[in-house]
């Protein structure tokens, strides 16, 4: 008895998932690259044009996103394959209304709450996805993101102030959330399809209810009309940026939570938070403190970490999926001679 290797097969499986890795990496730079660019940009629309209608600015950004994939399906960039309307819609409404949520949360509760309730997005999705998805997270991966949470909240957390519609809107935003970026990774692997696929299916219902609340949301918080704004050129040129900047947010958003996980995705997040902070202090001169250093230090530990123990983990697991498979019998006739006449029962042999 002997194991037959097929050399050729592992190393077209090892290629496939170099390729894979790089495919991972790329995506998570795009993701990095466009959300600080998008922060940095929308900061300097709102905070020094005022031009404070978020909720619509992001309907403006998936309609545009919707647009440029629609242009991009025309010239054969990516192939559309249709999904169930109903699932599609479902899903396009839920996270609709999680944004609308999330900014209902700020609007409520101080930046400190607020930074809390994003903290909080992770812990939660680990628990769904061990409850209704039977995913394990082992001890390592647990304390890595518990030290990723305790460094943002020491750089971003600063008053905690609560009230009672503030903290259900916020409970409602990280349920929505969690659930709407589990689907997201759950959709495109059980009907196999691409984070393009899906995002150019989805973006419609999302930017129309945004559209359609939007206006509504953001007067409650501002009391201002988002069309009676005045809107000047240099105003006009931001949006038109923010727009442009959002489309590759939103694909790398899809990509980014396919490729790996919600739990990833969300660790990205907080990084950009650190991110932001540091490109604030440097280019904008937001104050900046001691905590703030100590904190985003903190985090970036805990990042390393998580990358750490997640990347051994994926290597073990590879080298479980390239194995070679349980040996078979022999029927040549060389087999005589890898055993006596008392083998009648073959045992397996390793390698």
């Amino acid at each position: 008895m002997y194991v037959r290797i097929n050399y050729q097969k592992i190393s077209k499986k090892m290629g496939e998932m170099s390729g894979f890795q790089l495919g991972v990496m790329g995506a998570l730079f795009l993701s990095v690259a466009s959300s600080v660019s998008i922060v940095i940009c929308n900061k300097a629309l709102m905070s020094n044009l005022g031009f404070q209608f978020a909720t619509t600015l992001t309907s403006w950004h998936l309609m545009v996103t919707y647009c440029s994939l629609h242009v991009a399906l025309r010239l054969n960039f990516f192939e559309n394959k249709p999904i169930d309307i109903k699932t599609v819609f479902m899903f396009g409404m839920l996270n609709g209304i999680s944004i609308g949520l999330l900014n209902l949360s700020l609007g409520f509760n101080s930046i400190g709450f607020y930074q809390m309730t994003k903290l909080a997005i992770i812990p939660f999705t680990v628990l769904l996805e061990t409850l209704f998805f039977k995913k394990q997270f082992s001890k390592n991966i647990k304390l890595s993101l518990s030290i990723l949470l305790l460094g943002v909240g020491i750089a971003s957390v600063t008053d905690l102030q609560l009230n009672f519609v503030g903290t259900i809107l916020s409970i409602l935003a990280i349920i929505t959330t969690c659930v709407g970026q589990i689907l997201t990774n759950t959709i495109q692997k059980r009907l196999n399809v691409s984070s393009t696929q899906l995002l150019y299916q989805s973006a419609p219902f999302q930017s129309a209810i945004l559209l359609v609340t939007g206006p509504f949301v953001d007067g409650f918080l501002t009391k201002q009309n988002v069309y009676a704004y005045k809107y000047s050129p240099v105003v006009l040129g931001f949006i038109v940026l923010s727009c442009l900047i959002a489309v590759f947010v939103n694909f790398s958003t899809f990509l980014v939570i396919g490729k790996t996980s919600p739990v990833t995705y969300q660790v990205l997040g907080h990084l950009k938070t650190c991110l932001v902070l540091a490109f604030g202090y440097t280019l904008l001169h937001d104050p900046f403190t001691w905590r703030n250093i100590i904190g985003i230090l903190v985090a970036v530990v805990g990042m390393g970490l998580y990358s750490y123990f997640c990347t051994n983990e994926t290597k073990r697991k590879q080298l479980v999926d390239v194995s070679p498979s349980p040996p078979m019998k022999d029927k040549d006739v060389n087999s005589p001679l890898l055993g006596s006449h008392q083998d009648k029962e073959p045992k397996d042999s390793a390698v």
